[in-house]
């Protein structure tokens, strides 16, 4: 069991009485705070401690949604390199996870000697590249993609921040980067980035993310409607957040415990409809806390409002609709009795 008091501690130690992380601190400062007290050594998905795992998560997302996209990133490819067989090449860096894959930003492989690449061609969403100083992304090479790892910055790299202009996950600034014969090291096989395992639980861990940020904005309702004068529609607000809280954990709970008793299996099925269940939930304590308390933590609390504002831009780590397409077509496929108690 993971002591989740170390977590807020050292949290604590870098915010503001209203709770927000201290601007002046950079996200950099707190990863390797974070990374100094081994707290970015999480438990690996699948190994009988995967719901711990997230738990931490959410814990870092609940203090601050830019800080966990670097958070999460980060164990994130400690985790693929070690279910790569390349835990060694972890060192003492900072890591990101670049595998989106836009149809205009597409990078290459175009020399390979061993493990050794170089890569040409273009890479968009690279979250948190002005802050780390190594990074896992896809590269194509044959029509397949190839786990890359590369180092930060490096002459050959050129970063395109100019089009960054987010409000909510700011600090976050994910770029593109250009690639000029830019050197880099193949982590495991073709294909093997999207084929392993750990793709959804990586993807679960997102949700978990979700959820922790949510859970701290409905800690804000809940401490409302403590107060001695009541609120019957408040109250009400706290009675629905509670109800989607409580089967968005419940869902995280199940797919935590089927990861663990099949580390190996394919999480496609699981993970999709866990992701959609917090999704939903998410969005209904957005919107209930928010009519609930009015513009005043908006305005007042600077932890309420950051939260407020980067948390529906994480969530669009989902693709919505299309995601639930795809949970259709599955469940679809699947002999009835999917729903029964």
């Amino acid at each position: 069991m993971m002591e989740l008091t170390q977590f807020d501690s050292l949290l604590h130690r870098f915010t503001h009485r209203s709770q927000a992380i201290d601007r002046d601190t950079s996200l950099m400062e707190l990863m390797q705070a974070l990374k100094g007290e081994q707290l970015d050594t999480l438990p690996l998905p699948g190994q009988g401690s995967t719901l711990e795992r997230w738990r931490a998560l959410a814990r870092v997302a609940a203090c601050d949604l830019s800080l966990a996209k670097l958070y999460e990133g980060h164990t994130d490819a400690l985790a693929i390199l070690a279910e790569c067989g390349a835990a060694q090449h972890a060192g003492n860096g900072i890591w990101g996870v670049w595998g989106a894959e836009p149809p205009d930003a597409r990078a290459y492989i175009v020399e390979r000697d061993g493990e050794r690449v170089c890569l040409q061609g273009r890479k968009a969403w690279c979250s948190g590249a002005l802050h780390i100083n190594r990074a896992l992304l896809t590269a194509w090479e044959n029509d397949q993609p190839q786990l890359v790892a590369i180092e930060l910055p490096h002459p050959s790299q050129r970063i395109q921040a100019e089009h960054w202009q987010a409000v909510g996950m700011a600090a976050s600034v994910s770029v593109a980067i250009e690639f000029d014969h830019s050197p880099g090291l193949a982590i495991g096989g073709p294909g093997q980035y999207l084929s392993r395992p750990g793709f959804w639980h990586g993807g679960a861990g997102i949700a978990a993310c979700w959820y922790g940020a949510a859970e701290a904005l409905a800690d804000y309702l809940r401490e409302n409607c403590r107060k001695p004068r009541r609120d019957p529609h408040a109250d009400a607000h706290l009675g629905a957040v509670d109800a989607a809280l409580y089967g968005a954990r419940a869902a995280l709970h199940e797919c935590a415990t089927w990861i663990d008793r099949h580390p190996q299996a394919d999480a496609s099925f699981e993970v999709q409809r866990t992701r959609a269940q917090v999704e939903q939930a998410v969005d209904q304590v957005i919107q209930h806390v928010g009519r609930a308390l009015g513009a005043t933590p908006f305005c007042r609390s600077s932890h309420f409002a950051r939260l407020s504002a980067d948390l529906p831009v994480y969530l669009r780590q989902s693709h919505a609709e299309r995601d639930l397409a795809e949970l259709g077509r599955q469940l679809a496929g699947m002999p009835a009795g999917a729903w029964q108690l």
